[in-house]
């Protein structure tokens, strides 16, 4: 039975080799007039399509309106290893935001876990495992806090964009290219438009809820990077508008923990632009 299959599979192929052949040598090209008038272009398509800026607008909009907001994210980026092949590597973050001056994220991932605060006073940066504090005054602007985290301690978080007072707005003046791709019924459980969009040196692919306008995973790679490498954020557990404690924005059990000056993690190279360092620390390529 196997037999007669793969002999009729071959005889399809041959058949099909052989229509193809016979075309290519009997077909004509046909003759160009010459008074025939050349073909009209087609208008080039905008570099940012209203329909797609649409989308970024309402997910922006949404975001921006909520006074509070919680969710889960999951970021996965690659590096590269000893055989030049990407290796791929996770971070989680469970956040929480009270507008204008709360934040706080608990971070479980490949490499240290780390929990940061801000209350609008002062950003707290907490080692569990190792049961260390760094406790440093901060502005009474979250934008402005998030800066001095990464600018002093390389704390640096991939969903910032995200969380900003206007994301559209922030966003907008960098775009070179948007347009629309389509829909997926697969990504977060529902159904979602997908957009693609370039803005200062980034190429990225996102999914946002075509009902509820809320990002649902993101992917993204630097354009000048010879290697490639990508970066994905999968958004979950969207919860907006709910009242949270006001015990959140503290960390908690760190009485006996030893305290620690705010220092980035490679004084030698500190921060430059905009581009955070992505390997986590204590791991071997």
């Amino acid at each position: 039975m196997r037999g007669k299959l793969l002999r009729r599979v071959f005889v399809l192929i041959c058949c099909a080799s052989a229509i193809a052949a016979s075309a290519q040598t009997t077909t004509q090209p046909k003759k160009k007039s010459s008074t025939a008038k050349p073909a009209a272009s087609e208008p080039a398509p905008p570099a940012l399509e209203p329909k797609a800026m649409e989308i970024l607008k309402a997910a922006g909009d949404k975001l921006a309106a909520a006074n509070t907001m919680q969710f889960t994210a999951i970021e996965l980026f690659e590096t590269l290893s000893r055989q030049g092949v990407p290796l791929a590597w996770t971070t989680k973050y469970e956040t929480t935001i009270q507008r204008p001056d709360k934040l706080r994220v608990i971070i479980p991932g490949d490499g240290p876990a780390s929990n940061f605060y801000y209350d609008g006073k002062t950003i707290e940066a907490y080692a569990p495992v190792e049961n260390l504090l760094a406790v440093a005054d901060a502005p009474p602007t979250m934008e402005s806090a998030l800066e001095q985290a990464y600018k002093t301690a390389g704390i640096y978080f991939p969903f910032t964009d995200f969380i900003l007072g206007n994301p559209y707005e922030n966003a907008k003046s960098g775009l070179k290219h948007a347009y629309y791709i389509g829909q997926s019924k697969i990504v977060g459980g529902v159904v979602t438009d997908m957009v693609g969009f370039a803005s200062q040196g980034v190429f990225a692919q996102i999914w946002i809820g075509a009902d509820d306008k809320l990002p649902r995973m993101i992917r993204a790679i630097y354009v000048d990077d010879p290697n490639m490498l990508r970066h994905e954020m999968v958004f979950t557990d969207w919860k907006l508008d709910e009242s949270v404690p006001a015990d959140t924005f503290a960390p908690s059990d760190v009485a006996t923990a030893k305290r620690i000056p705010f220092a980035h993690p490679s004084p030698e190279n500190p921060a430059v632009g905009d581009r955070p360092p992505t390997k986590p620390k204590g791991k071997s390529q």
